[in-house]
């Protein structure tokens, strides 16, 4: 009697599992990973081996793919291809605000997850963004002004050298960095205007040049872009100019112009940290612990836990400065 009691327990234990609820599985999940444009070390070796880690840590497989110009009609080709292949999620950094929505929306109304990531659009569930746009377009202007004496003390003609005019990332920082300069204290730090380089080397170093042409006593670049960045502290020492550079960069590549004195300080968050947060936002997405909704909270991995934000926006945290005192502690 007690056999036959311990084995109608047991089939009843199994059917109740086999009914419980389970948790989402990854099995054979895809994962499309973008970025603005291939080639350049910010994402090649920074971006995507962090998406690639969260997704080996999750059990996604990961497709990454990026235009090789910055192009959104490129971006749009390779999202559709993707989504062909039956990706389940698309995280993108966007080369322009509007143009990818037909075929995010499209991607969203068929049940796939959107993540954008570095640079914005108008068509997602939720956003990784760096840090605070206000913060980091204010620094761009606070870091230049310390590099030239200090406020009140700042002064002389500052460019701005920024990636394409079509980005939304870098828009939003130059519009912030622009009100904080209104600030009576940059009084004698003149703006003279914005170029772009499209995020391609040699047009960022030409632009570069151009501006010392068109202005002979410029005395700062602004560059809100590692490729830009790179390239404008580049064309400085190449024409032994004394214009001081600063912006947004890699450690890696803007060391030596640190020890130089051509970029006193500069600074950045560590990119292989927002691709990884990125993926584990469209995990949560994907699992249901989220809807992009602000209050929200979801695991970030070795990155702890993270709330969402309002229209949907997580913050990876403040940018680091890297300056003669620190740039040789950091290896990326």
């Amino acid at each position: 009697m007690k056999k036959r009691l311990l084995f109608v327990v047991l089939i009843l234990a199994l059917v109740l599992a086999s009914c419980a609820p389970k948790a989402a599985s990854t099995a054979g999940k895809k994962l499309f990973f973008m970025a603005k444009v291939s080639g350049i070390p910010y994402f090649e070796q920074n971006s995507y081996p962090g998406a690639q880690e969260a997704a080996k840590e999750l059990g996604y497989e990961i497709i990454i793919n990026s235009p090789d110009t910055p192009d959104a009609a490129k971006q749009i080709e390779l999202i559709e291809a993707a989504l062909a292949q039956g990706v389940s999620a698309v995280l993108v950094s966007a080369d322009d605000v509007d143009a990818l929505c037909p075929t995010l929306n499209q991607a969203m109304k068929d049940g796939k997850v959107v993540v954008s990531w570095d640079s914005d659009t108008n068509c997602r569930q939720m956003f990784q963004n760096q840090a605070s746009a206000e913060g980091i377009g204010r620094s761009l202007t606070q870091m230049m002004c310390d590099i030239l004496g200090g406020p009140d003390v700042c002064a002389g003609k500052v460019a701005i050298l920024s990636a394409g005019a079509t980005m939304t990332n870098q828009n939003t920082w130059n519009e912030w960095a622009l009100k904080e300069w209104k600030d009576p204290k940059y009084a004698k730090m003149e703006y003279v205007g914005t170029v772009y380089g499209d995020d391609v080397d040699q047009k960022s170093y030409d632009e570069a040049l151009g501006l010392f042409k068109s202005y002979p006593d410029l005395v700062g670049i602004i560059s809100p872009t590692s490729v830009g960045v790179a390239a404008a502290a580049r064309a400085v020492e190449d024409e032994k100019s004394k214009v001081k550079v600063t912006g947004l960069g890699l450690p890696n590549q803007l060391r030596a112009y640190v020890k130089s004195g051509t970029m006193p300080k500069f600074a950045l968050w560590v990119p292989k940290d927002q691709a990884y947060l990125a993926v584990y936002m469209a995990h949560a997405l994907l699992t249901g612990k989220v809807t992009g909704k602000e209050g929200e909270k979801f695991d970030g991995g070795r990155l702890g836990e993270y709330t969402v934000g309002a229209k949907g926006e997580v913050l990876l945290g403040s940018p680091t400065v890297f300056d003669i005192n620190n740039i040789d502690k950091f290896d990326f």
